[in-house]
């Protein structure tokens, strides 16, 4: 998978309690590409051993400095398994990222960073 930089990343998406279809860019969970995510809601992913993706914890992420992901955000979804941030970057403004975290949360944590 490539990073942020560089060449376009896989698609992928996914859908939320309401049925709303998001549509993610699917990334290497990497400290480097967490810290060009901005006005986003960032997705940590594992995978089961037949492939399937699994949320382990959804964030909203702005641009300012206390918006953005911090780094115990990363280590967190680390321990629970994550090696993957699905990118969704579609939601305008604060409020519509926050009601796509809440739409997409189901037994995940939640974060707002």
């Amino acid at each position: 998978m490539a990073g942020l930089r560089g060449a376009a990343p896989a698609l992928s998406a996914w859908r939320g309690r309401s049925g709303r279809r998001y549509v993610v860019g699917v990334h290497e969970l990497a400290e480097p590409d967490l810290a060009e995510v901005d006005e986003a809601v960032v997705i940590a992913v594992r995978r089961d051993d037949a492939g399937i993706a699994q949320a382990v914890s959804i964030a909203a992420s702005g641009r300012g400095p206390r918006e953005r992901l911090h780094r115990n955000w990363l280590a967190r979804a680390r321990q629970k398994g994550a090696t993957e941030m699905h990118v969704h970057r579609l939601a305008e403004g604060e409020d519509e990222r926050r009601a796509v975290v809440a739409d997409l949360a189901v037994d995940t944590e939640q974060a707002s960073a």
